[in-house]
C-alpha cells in the first residue's frame, strides 16, 4: 500500500499537481491504522491510499483539503488524535470513537517542482535550460526556428516545439498552460513575442474557472522599460486589462547588472526560484 500511495503522488507530482501526504508515524493502544499508513490527496482532490477510516479518516481527509487550497498554509503539520470523545492530553484532538487508542499523523505538503516554458530558444533560452537542469527543474522550450529547438541544445526539455504561434497556441487554454509555473518570452523577435503575449493574456481575460488553489503561469518578457512599454499599449489596443497586464513581469531577472546569456540565466532563474518559494528577493535581512 505504501509503495502504491508513493507512486501514484509522485505521478501526480509529474503532472503538476500539488499533493498532501498523511502518513501514521505512532500509536498507542487500539487504533485502525498502523504505522506506516498512508493516504495522499492531490489539489484537484482526488485521493488514494487510507490511515485507518472511519472518522479519524474523514479529519484527515478535511484537513487535506485545507492545505491544498490555502495559499498560506504550512508545508507540514503533526495532528495527534485521541480515539473517544473524552480523550485528553497534550495536543490531542478527541474524536467520537470507541478505538480508545492515540494515533499522531504527519501531513506534508509536497509542491511540483518549477517548470519553465521558454518561448525562444536562443542564446540566453539555453543559459536559462542549463541553470534549471542544475537545480533539476523542468523546462519546456519553443521556436518557430527548429534548430532552435534541436535536442542537441536542449537535450533535456520536456518537450520542443518550433510550430508556428498561431498553430502551438490553438491547442491550449489557460487550463492547460497552468502545467507551467513561468512562461518566458524570449523570443528573437520583438513581434513574435508580443504575439504570443497576445495569446496568452488573451486566455486570462476570458475568466476560465481553474479549480481552487490553482493559478495561471506566472509569465515574464525579456527587454527594456521601453519594449514593454511598446506592448502595453498594444495589449490595451486589444482589450487586455491593466489589472492582467500589471501582472507580467518586464523585464525579467533580479537586478544584479547581468549582462551576458549565463549572467542573464542566474538573474532569471534567482527570481523564479524566489516566486517559487514565495520570499521577497528584495529584501535585506538575509540569513546564512
Amino acid at each position: 500500500m505504501t509503495a502504491a500511495v508513493m507512486a501514484w503522488a509522485l505521478s501526480q507530482l509529474a503532472s503538476g499537481q500539488r499533493v498532501v501526504l498523511a502518513s501514521v508515524v505512532e500509536t498507542a493502544g487500539s487504533v485502525p491504522g498502523k504505522v506506516g499508513a498512508r493516504l495522499a490527496m492531490s489539489l484537484n482532490q482526488d485521493w488514494t491510499g487510507t490511515v485507518g477510516g472511519a472518522g479519524l479518516e474523514m479529519k484527515v481527509l478535511s484537513r487535506c483539503r485545507n492545505l491544498l487550497v490555502s495559499h498560506h498554509a504550512p508545508f507540514g503539520e503533526v495532528l495527534r488524535f485521541g480515539l473517544n470523545k473524552g480523550a485528553k492530553g497534550y495536543e490531542v484532538t478527541p474524536l467520537d470513537s470507541l478505538c480508545g487508542g492515540q494515533v499522531t499523523l504527519s501531513l506534508e505538503v509536497m509542491i511540483p517542482m518549477p517548470h519553465v516554458l521558454l518561448m525562444g530558444g536562443g542564446h540566453c533560452g539555453q543559459a536559462i535550460a542549463a541553470s534549471l537542469d542544475a537545480l533539476g527543474w523542468k523546462h519546456s522550450v519553443h521556436d518557430t526556428r527548429s534548430e532552435f529547438t534541436d535536442s542537441s541544445l536542449y537535450p533535456n526539455a520536456v518537450f520542443r516545439s518550433s510550430d508556428a504561434i498561431d498553430a502551438y497556441f490553438s491547442n491550449e487554454t489557460l487550463q492547460s498552460m497552468t502545467r507551467f509555473s513561468d512562461v518566458l518570452l524570449l523570443g528573437h523577435d520583438w513581434s513574435e513575442d508580443q504575439q504570443r503575449l497576445l495569446k496568452l493574456l488573451a486566455m486570462f481575460s476570458v475568466n476560465e474557472a481553474l479549480p481552487d488553489g490553482v493559478s495561471g503561469p506566472r509569465i515574464g518578457v525579456i527587454g527594456s522599460r521601453s519594449k514593454w512599454q511598446a506592448f502595453e499599449k498594444t495589449c490595451k489596443n486589444e482589450g487586455i486589462s491593466q489589472e492582467i497586464l500589471d501582472a507580467v513581469i518586464c523585464p525579467i531577472g533580479l537586478n544584479i547588472g547581468a549582462e551576458s546569456p549565463e549572467e542573464i540565466a542566474v538573474a532569471v532563474v534567482a527570481q523564479v526560484m524566489a516566486s517559487f518559494k514565495k520570499v521577497d528577493a528584495n529584501a535585506s535581512n538575509w540569513r546564512l
